[in-house]
């Protein structure tokens, strides 16, 4: 391996800006892929909706295997899926970046209070950095940390479908319509070998959202509070929560893995307390992730993996109740939501090690369809149609000891169309999706 102070060009992608990193030892290592990372975040635009409002794996690795991470070491990005995967890993970090473009829009037929026509989002593309570094602490622990950003909600409609008053006289939408929703996560991981096949991981994460609304003047009045219901700027959100994380090397073919990161309990985005249910109550739901990697005796630079996510929407009101009928006031407890339910996720990715330096990767990816075709009217605002992904990727060994990682993904188009079930709102509508995503990163070990 290359003495770790040779240099690596990073050119930022906003400025244009070479700069040359030289980097004399691991801490410097890791705080170059934390300050990366942390500045981009704090600057980009999440929108990686593509498991509903979460990403489809963190890392240009687990990218390559259409998300799947947590029965497979997929570097230090791994570990923010599984946080067991700390003592695999060994010393480490990594920086790394995605270009994602989301093509979403939905079409209004029949007459009524809704503007009939097609409506595409602007704003389709979007960079989204990430980065950690693990350090091992002894033959049995380390620890890491890990800096990403998850999801995102962003529409951007320059023409408003809701410009028509929905009660006499009321107020009209102004444009352009639209949500966006962000979220940084930081992640303090420790994992810990039980023994030669079992590990132990445990990350308590923070979280931060920040969300704004444009363009819902119409809806004010169904609000239970018309001030705080749209065009209010920014408001922020923080919160927390925990990852726990299982690897166990079952037999030398076999390794199984298991992750749960907890429900994290944010605070209520006082802003827009007259849109989400329980007075703009919008906590991030709990998800459970379920895996297996099978690398055969005879062929052991093949390995497969497949696993099952379920992501629990159904426990956050703001999201999981009901906006077939507009009955209930926004913002109150049972005020309406996008009634998404809970999601199961299917991965089976392989990952094929061609030669000494270069590592190919492919997998799938299968949601299940988690909106009913009487919730379509709210869901204008975030269609998060997506069913199936498609990713493939490559690592390369370089002779300086980086390793550089890309991955391409390709979420196919998706359609979901419906009427709302409120007297009078009963237009068709269909919403639509499709997206492609670029991720690249560069990694060292020591």
């Amino acid at each position: 391996m290359a003495a770790l102070n040779d240099p690596l060009e990073v050119k930022c992608a906003a400025t244009g800006r070479l700069w040359m990193i030289k980097l004399t030892n691991a801490p410097k290592l890791a705080t170059a892929a934390a300050t990366l990372a942390l500045g981009g975040l704090l600057l980009a635009t999440p929108a990686q909706a593509t498991s509903g409002y979460f990403s489809n794996g963190y890392g240009p690795k687990s990218k390559g295997l259409s998300g799947a991470a947590v029965a497979l070491p997929t570097g230090v990005m791994g570990i923010a899926v599984n946080p067991a995967f700390g003592t695999r890993v060994g010393n480490s970090a990594e920086m790394c970046l995605t270009v994602f473009s989301p093509n979403r829009g939905f079409t209004v037929g029949g007459a009524g209070p809704v503007t009939p026509g097609t409506y595409k989002s602007d704003n389709d593309v979007f960079f989204v950095p990430c980065g950690g570094a693990n350090f091992r602490i002894n033959d049995r622990s380390t620890f890491g940390f890990t800096i990403l950003g998850n999801g995102g909600m962003n529409t951007e409609y320059p023409a408003n479908a809701f410009t028509g008053p929905f009660v006499p006289a009321g107020p009209t939408g102004t444009a352009p319509l639209g949500v966006n929703l962000e979220q940084l996560f930081i992640s303090a991981s420790y994992s810990f070998d039980v023994n030669n096949r079992l590990s132990l991981g445990i990350a308590p994460t923070f979280a931060l959202q920040r969300f704004s609304a444009t363009g819902l003047e119409a809806f004010a009045p169904f609000s239970s509070s018309p001030g705080n219901l749209s065009n209010n700027g920014d408001d922020w959100s923080t919160g927390f929560g925990l990852n726990l994380g299982l690897v166990y090397q079952a037999s030398p073919e076999w390794m199984l893995g298991g992750a749960y990161r907890t429900k994290m309990y944010m605070s209520e985005f006082d802003r827009y307390a007259g849109l989400f249910a329980e007075q703009g109550d919008f906590d991030i739901p709990a998800s459970l992730t379920l895996g297996a990697a099978y690398t055969p005796k005879n062929n052991s630079a093949l390995t497969l993996t497949a696993e099952y996510q379920r992501i629990f929407y159904n426990d956050v009101a703001a999201i999981a109740n009901s906006g077939a009928v507009l009955a209930t006031p926004f913002g109150a407890d049972n005020g309406p939501g996008f009634g998404w339910s809970d999601m199961d996720v299917v991965r089976i990715a392989a990952q094929y090690q061609a030669n000494d330096k270069l590592t190919l990767r492919g997998g799938i990816t299968y949601n299940s369809d988690f909106i009913e075709s009487n919730q379509v009217l709210l869901n204008t605002l975030a269609p998060a149609t997506i069913r199936w992904h498609a990713s493939i990727g490559a690592t390369l060994k370089m002779d300086n000891g980086w390793d550089f990682t890309a991955a391409y993904t390709h979420a196919f188009n998706a359609d979901k169309s419906g009427a709302n079930q409120t007297p009078g709102f009963g237009q068709p509508v269909t919403l639509s999706m499709y997206q492609n995503e670029v991720t690249f990163g560069f990694s060292r070990a020591w």
